[in-house]
């Protein structure tokens, strides 16, 4: 079944104020462990399902997005040692303020939890059409195409051979 447009909406709605919770729990914890990450995480589908904004199947699936995302922002960090704006691979003014202001925050705290566990989190970072992800490029594991994310959205099919596994593009060097 293809969502429509108003199920798309929600998705996003729900992901991104799932995220502004993360990095509210996370910034009040002094711990940075994946552990700590984890919990922030069920803690906000929790609050999803308890407001009734999410069912417990939808709150579940944006979660493991968020944490998808994360993690790979946070290991791109951990690895590289590298500004997000490189892991993006476009102009962070094109970003709302107030998305970037989140994602960098919990994107930080999340550095700090996967130094220890960068490689899995590597191995990890399977996207597929019609899971939401928040900003960032992703390429197309048939062509290579480049899908560019400058707000949270779904995936779609890739527009240039209609493939449905992405994986993030290879981060290019700054000069």
């Amino acid at each position: 079944m293809v969502p429509t447009r108003s199920d798309n909406e929600h998705r996003v709605r729900a992901y991104n104020r799932m995220m502004e919770r993360v990095k509210a729990s996370l910034e009040q914890n002094e711990k940075k462990t994946l552990g700590v990450l984890q919990r922030s995480i069920d803690a906000a589908k929790d609050k999803a399902v308890e407001l009734g904004d999410l069912t417990r199947e939808e709150a579940d699936r944006i979660g493991s997005y968020l944490r998808r995302d994360l993690e790979d922002a946070g290991a791109y960090l951990a690895d590289s040692g590298a500004e997000l704006e490189s892991w993006l691979q476009f102009d962070i003014e094109l970003v709302e303020d107030r998305l970037w202001d989140a994602f960098t925050a919990a994107a930080d705290q999340t550095k700090l939890a996967l130094l220890e566990l960068q490689e899995r989190a590597r191995l990890a970072s399977e996207y597929r059409t019609g899971e939401v992800t928040t900003v960032g490029t992703l390429q197309c594991e048939n062509c290579g195409e480049l899908l560019h994310f400058h707000t949270t959205g779904p995936i779609p099919p890739c527009p240039k051979c209609g493939e449905t596994r992405f994986a993030r593009a290879p981060r290019r060097s700054r000069r």
